[in-house]
């Protein structure tokens, strides 16, 4: 964890260990990154440590980084390479290069494993302060807090305070050193779990005495005022659970936070500052946790926002009013962004609004505890800033990098993923060109072009917003064509400064005729229309006017002909079974009514689910319902949760091999269950369902608890033209929808 320094009281941007003040900041952001973000996404090559970087601190373009660790290495090289060098719980690189520097300490202790916890610099630059659990720095006796002169690397040794426990925090002032831990005892003073230390060494009067231990630690900016950051419930016997402010002089509690501000199962790992407040971060354990990060506004004290993700943070950090954490954020489903799902490590965020910037560089979990990052700093070097990561993971970006890895302020070199487009024509004059957004991880608003026949310059250009965990539709209209002429179209995505490749051409014959059976299923008001055209790419393109395109999981098998609609070039997709499935990534309420339509074919005996409604997306759902599925012996059941479980189930089976056609109903009239144009199971009584946000789903979700689970989630088998209506379509549409696609 990275913890606090004061550069200078007076400065608009309080420095915390690693962090710059406003006048240090040496460039202008990066052009094509989408304001406020002003940090690239593309990590630089940088040493690596051969174990976890647990505190990180910056001093005239020197980076320091301390944690539990023997060895460091270059960038792409793997552990027990030649270039390893020999590195004993401490390095310092160059800011610029990622590179180490000639300064080489040694932490040790004579019983245990040591580490280092706290890095933190002097206003001046001068002094590096290091906490953690040790005895010794390169040889000269400590006591779990040292002083390194940043200029010779050397050890002050005029400094020779004794702590009996680990140190885990650090914040420094022009004459006051600040610590948080698991102490009880400071400079043989008691002391219980923080305390303070004039820059000679003297234990001050400053008392600040905790239950449980210390974990970070930040001064204000006018450096009245010292926040606390911990396990503890009490500060001076005053109720304050896991946060507290108080004065930077005498340690008195200036403002106290109840077990309800910060769950009683959560803690403050980290705490970062700038001119107008400050910043924790946070994680829980158990039921009912707060992982997330809270802004609390210098003037009052008082909450700004919160933002409540699931996730542990271990480090925040500011830069150009965007707070950047590191966390293993799985959930953020309470912020109304992206439900349960793999993890994301590297967040942004506006100082003055939780909601996320898109910035999504990612690590892996890691080594130890699997928290992924651990320690953030900043720093400044030949014009350029840079943000440094320190942790516990082995990838970053998806490749190998362990420990550390930097970002910068420019230049931005990456490039947008290639758009997924597909193109149809279901009504004479016109052709439909879909879009499925780009993902660019620093650069949400993205610009896109398309291509006709071959051009240079594009017929059509717009520019919209996408994120990792929602990447909207986009469709164009072509309505100068001739009806049976052949055209094709490519599309790329450019972030002002990168532009992609061309995407694969896509060929289209522009309709003489209106194609019958999309044409009605339009008409009927589809708000979901996935017909699975696509060939190649994991792009489930929505012909409904409402642009609900969907995401292919696991490489299912697409372009599978023939579809199921006679006498039609229309293909459709495949699922294995096992592994594949669809999912919308647009987030839907409860509706009230609504219709379920799709085609499938298959021969499996372990059955599975073929469309349905899910909290989740790119991970199994916890909630299911308004689903269709089938059992191990071919029979079709539609499941509501209403209360309870409450199904409804065909007598017949349809594991034959041919294509059927299936649509399911709810609303005022009950439940109803079509197969084949045909009413084949019903109950009126069911009229309602569970009432929560979620995602259409196609080939596959959870069905734990649903009744004659099948062997599989999953359906093995071809599924083609689904749509999703907003009504309860009648018996008369259903019977026409079936003789369209049977007879063509």
């Amino acid at each position: 964890m990275r913890k606090r320094k004061l550069r200078s009281i007076s400065a608009a941007l309080t420095v915390a260990a690693g962090s710059l003040a406003a006048g240090a900041v040496a460039s202008q952001p990066a052009g094509a990154l989408t304001a406020p973000v002003a940090i690239t996404a593309d990590s630089l090559p940088t040493w690596q440590t051969n174990g976890i970087v647990f505190a990180m601190a910056e001093a005239n373009g020197t980076v320091f980084a301390g944690g539990t660790f023997s060895s460091v290495r270059p960038s792409g090289e793997a552990a027990g390479g030649g270039g390893e060098r020999e590195a004993v719980n401490f390095a310092a690189f160059d800011a610029a290069t990622g590179a180490p520097t000639g300064c080489s300490l040694s932490f040790t202790v004579g019983t245990g494993t040591a580490t280092v916890r706290a890095l933190a610099v002097s206003p001046d630059g001068t002094t590096l302060y290091a906490g953690g659990f040790f005895g010794a720095v390169n040889g000269t006796p400590v006591s779990s807090l040292a002083a390194i002169d940043t200029a010779t690397c050397a050890v002050k040794s005029g400094f020779g305070v004794s702590v009996n426990a680990t140190v885990r925090a650090l914040a420094v002032s022009d004459d006051t050193v600040y610590l948080g831990g698991d102490f009880s005892s400071v400079g043989g003073q008691a002391r219980s779990d923080f305390a303070a230390v004039t820059t000679s060494g003297d234990v001050t009067p400053f008392t600040a005495d905790g239950d449980a231990p210390g974990r970070a630690l930040a001064l204000t900016p006018d450096g009245r005022n010292l926040v606390l950051g911990g396990d503890f419930d009490r500060v001076n016997g005053t109720a304050s659970h896991a946060l507290a402010v108080v004065d930077a002089g005498s340690g008195a509690v200036v403002k106290g936070y109840g077990s309800s501000f910060v769950p009683s199962t959560s803690v403050v790992k980290d705490i970062a500052t700038d001119a107008t407040g400050f910043y924790t971060g946070n994680e829980g354990t158990g039921g009912g946790v707060f992982d997330g990060r809270i802004a609390i506004n210098l003037s009052d004290f008082n909450q700004r926002w919160r933002d409540t993700c699931l996730g542990a943070t271990q480090s925040v950090e500011v830069y150009r009013s965007v707070l950047y954490s590191g966390s293993h954020a799985h959930d953020c489903s309470t912020m109304n962004e992206y439900p349960n799902q793999r993890r994301k490590h590297l967040l942004a965020q506006g100082v003055d609004n939780p909601a996320k910037l898109g910035w999504f560089p990612d690590t892996n979990d890691g080594l130890g505890e699997g928290i992924g990052p651990r320690a953030m700093s900043l720093a400044s070097s030949g014009g350029t800033d840079y943000l440094w990561v320190g942790g516990e993971f082995t990838t970053v970006n998806g490749v190998a990098q362990q420990g550390l890895t930097r970002f910068a302020s420019g230049p931005d070199t990456g490039v947008p993923t290639t758009p997924n487009v597909n193109v149809s024509s279901v009504t004479p004059g016109s052709v439909k060109v879909h879009i499925q957004t780009s993902l660019d991880l620093d650069d949400s608003s993205l610009t896109y072009r398309v291509y006709k026949n071959g051009g240079t310059t594009p017929v059509y250009t717009t520019t919209a917003s996408s994120l990792p965990w929602v990447r909207p539709q986009l469709t164009w209209t072509d309505t100068d064509v001739t009806a049976g002429a052949t055209y094709t179209y490519r599309v790329t995505a450019s972030d002002g400064t990168n532009t992609t490749v061309k995407s694969p051409t896509q060929t289209v014959t522009a309709a003489s005729v209106p194609d019958a059976y999309p044409s009605q299923v339009l008409a009927d008001g589809a708000t979901l229309y996935w017909r699975y055209n696509e060939t190649a790419n994991t792009f489930a393109a929505d012909e409904s006017p409402a642009d609900d395109g969907g995401n292919h999981v696991g490489g299912p098998t697409r372009g599978v002909s023939p579809g199921a609609l006679t006498g039609s070039a229309s293909t459709a997709v495949t699922y294995n079974g096992t592994t594949q499935w669809s999912y919308s990534d647009a987030k839907h309420t409860r509706p009230s009514s609504y219709s379920i339509e799709t085609w499938f074919r298959t021969t499996t005996t372990a059955g599975g689910k073929l469309v349905g409604f899910g909290d989740r997306t790119s991970e199994i759902s916890a909630t299911t319902d308004k689903h269709v599925y089938m059992t191990n012996a071919g029979r079709l059941i539609f499941g509501v949760r209403s209360g309870s479980n409450r199904t409804v189930t065909t007598s017949a089976a349809y594991n034959d091999g041919q294509w059927h056609h299936v649509v399911a109903t709810q609303g005022s009239t009950g439940m109803r269950l079509y197969v084949d144009g045909a009413l084949q199971a019903s109950s009126f009584l069911i009229t309602g369902g569970t009432d929560y946000t979620g995602y259409w789903h196609v080939g596959g979700d959870n069905l734990s608890g649903w009744t004659s689970r099948p062997t599989s989630n999953y359906f093995a088998g071809s599924i083609d033209e689904t749509a999703i209506y907003p009504g309860v379509l009648s018996a008369a549409q259903i019977a026409q929808h079936y003789t369209l696609g049977k007879n063509g």
